[in-house]
């Protein structure tokens, strides 16, 4: 009878082996990983000294290879007589053997290494600005471009930050050396579009490198507005008219804030014989600081010099300035600022006529002729429309001697007027201010049409007043904040401001001769005759049969002109050795007087082409010259 085998599972023994194999090596695995972590906690110290000697080896090694040929010999006598040294001191050896263990234990340490590079969301923000610039950056047929619609942003943007929100802070990029960033027009579509791309409601900067092909592009902070009237630290000659970035010019100086005292970057315009800019053209829109501008730049004015004020808008923001030492005039209505200007005319020429005469004789110029005088012209073309109305000349055409030869006179002229009425400005003024300020939210278009060149930042919609650009002549268009200058006599105005302004403000002056000015007064109109500042004579600012209006009635008294019987001669204003005048001209040239009567009865010689000599009554501008 046979006998049936057993069952496969009890005669097989394989899979009882592989079980208790697998098992013994899981187990064996599980003590191997513990012996081994228990060993690495016990000898970790000796692990990091052994990487430490380690480094400190590869180290000395790469320093031996660097060492030149001719200068490994000292180098080697030099460690030579360093051992011996050790070895020869008190336990030089086992301090040797110390030192050299914590040099390695310090060099062996494990360092935490640190994340750089963009994270996910600040990568997706690069790739998409880079796919933005692809289609201006690259041109069809280039065998390696930078740009492709394919490719990504490691290779062109070498340098990038981002602030705490994740939006970019500063990006430095390449870009093609066949882009045209010569041209203005290719420069503001590369910038409209990181404008866009890189987030809007803020002012970046944009940096063109075109040696390098390169753009840096930065996030610029705002300019402090709290900085406000006060003495700034400058020169006769200089003229703070705001402030701008540190990195944009190369002088600061100190301010006071509050009760905060700090160094600010200014932008210091420079009149006098040797500018370049002699004269200023302040732009904006209502109410963004031009006439803050110019009340800043006659409290500045009046440290060392005469100012003379033309209110065309008739706001009377300049009040605060009438019957103070130094303040000839401010006029508000037409009639005024006629003959306030004309006697400007005159007074130009008559210096130019007397510092000839004194350069001729080997002399110094009079000492009149070397003070500073400042004609201030608030929104003059408000005054041509009336001029128009009444059928009267534009008060702009007595501006164009003072612009003219005005650095040679001592004469600075400023004037200040809206977008709307830029087109109404004459010729002369357009194109003798070569120092000019934009105010107030502008267009990078209308930027670059006021002070022609395009601003390298992209203008903001919302700015606080006394916010623009500047650009001195030639130089760089730079960000401007005007130093917060309200009128004082505004009842909107705080109280610290007001004090600062009032404290800024020369003395009010008084009639020498209280008797001689109310017998004066009887004779005259109200306004018609003054005093001198500064020589306490009377004067004469007035044309027979006109009549001033608004603030040129009440600071009559501080008009810096001669009386009208003191008839000073101004003839054209010429060169050396060019001016030829005769008669009354020449007596005025001897006397000297500081100024001529506007519109006095006294007359003018004038020499023409023919060499004949003919009388001219009334303003010079009234007969053109021929010679």
């Amino acid at each position: 009878m046979a006998r049936r085998p057993l069952p496969r599972i009890l005669t097989d023994s394989a899979p009882l082996a592989r079980m208790t194999q697998s098992t013994s090596l899981a187990r064996g695995r599980e003590l191997a990983r513990t012996a081994a972590e228990s060993a690495c906690d016990v000898l970790h110290p000796l692990i990091t000294i052994g990487r430490g000697l380690r480094r400190l080896g590869a180290a000395g090694r790469g320093r031996w290879v660097d060492t030149p040929r001719e200068n490994r010999g000292p180098l080697a006598f030099f460690v030579g007589a360093c051992v011996l040294v050790v070895c020869l001191v008190p336990y030089g050896p086992l301090l040797a053997l110390i030192s050299v263990m914590g040099a390695g234990a310090w060099a062996g340490r494990e360092r935490t290494p640190v994340e750089t590079g963009p994270g996910e969301a600040e990568r997706e923000r690069l790739q998409a600005l880079y796919e933005a610039l692809v289609p201006y950056f690259s041109v069809e047929g280039d065998p390696s471009p930078l740009y492709a619609h394919d490719g990504g942003w490691e290779r062109v943007f070498t340098e990038h930050a981002f602030d705490d929100s994740g939006r970019i802070e500063r990006l430095r990029l390449k870009y093609p050396a066949y882009f045209t960033d010569g041209e203005d027009q290719s420069r503001v579509r590369i910038e409209q579009v990181l404008y866009a791309k890189a987030g809007r409601g803020r002012e970046y900067h944009f940096g063109w490198d075109e040696l390098a092909n390169q753009l840096t592009v930065s996030v610029l902070g705002a300019l402090p507005a709290d900085i406000g009237a006060q003495r700034f630290v400058t020169s006769p000659g200089e003229t703070v008219l705001g402030f701008t970035d540190a990195d944009a010019v190369q002088r600061t100086l100190p301010v006071t804030a509050g009760e905060v005292t700090r160094d600010a970057p200014p932008v210091v315009w420079r009149t006098g014989p040797r500018s370049t800019e002699p004269h200023l053209l302040v732009l904006g829109q209502p109410g963004t600081g031009a006439t803050t501008l110019l009340r800043s730049i006659a409290l500045q004015a009046l440290q060392h010099g005469d100012v003379l004020v033309i209110d065309g808008g008739g706001s009377g923001e300049y009040g605060a300035l009438s019957g103070r030492r130094g303040v000839l005039g401010v006029e508000s209505g037409l009639a005024g600022a006629l003959a306030t200007l004309e006697w400007a005319s005159h007074e130009t020429e008559r210096r130019l006529i007397a510092a000839n005469r004194a350069r001729q004789a080997g002399r110094p110029a009079p000492e009149d002729t070397r003070r500073p005088l400042w004609i201030l012209a608030d929104r003059p073309t408000a005054l041509a429309h009336v001029a128009v109305a009444e059928g009267r000349d534009d008060p702009q055409r007595w501006l164009q001697t003072p612009l003219r030869h005005g650095r040679a006179a001592h004469v600075t002229v400023v004037v200040a007027d809206q977008f709307e009425s830029a087109e109404l400005l004459s010729e002369p003024v357009r194109a003798h201010t070569k120092a000019r300020v934009v105010l107030g939210p502008a267009t990078a278009e209308e930027v670059r049409a006021v002070l022609g060149a395009p601003p390298h930042t992209t203008p903001t919609a919302s700015v606080p007043p006394g916010r623009g650009y500047v650009r001195l002549g030639s130089a760089p268009v730079l960000r401007l904040q005007v130093p917060a200058t309200p009128d004082p006599l505004d009842e909107a105005t705080g109280q610290a401001l007001r004090q600062a302004v009032l404290s800024l403000l020369p003395e009010r002056t008084v009639p020498a001769d209280g008797a001689e000015t109310a017998a004066t007064a009887t004779d005259s109109r109200p306004g018609d005759v003054g005093t001198s500042a500064d020589t306490g004579r009377r004067v004469n600012m007035r044309k027979p049969g006109g009549s001033g209006t608004g603030a040129a009635d009440a600071v009559a008294p501080h008009r810096e002109t001669v009386a009208a019987g003191d008839t000073a001669g101004a003839g054209g204003a010429t060169g050396a050795g060019e001016t030829a005048t005769t008669g009354a001209a020449q007596e005025a040239g001897k006397a000297g007087p500081p100024a001529e009567p506007v519109g006095a009865a006294g007359v003018r010689a004038r020499t023409v082409k023919g060499g004949e000599s003919r009388v001219v009554n009334g303003s010079v501008e009234a007969v053109p010259t021929e010679g």
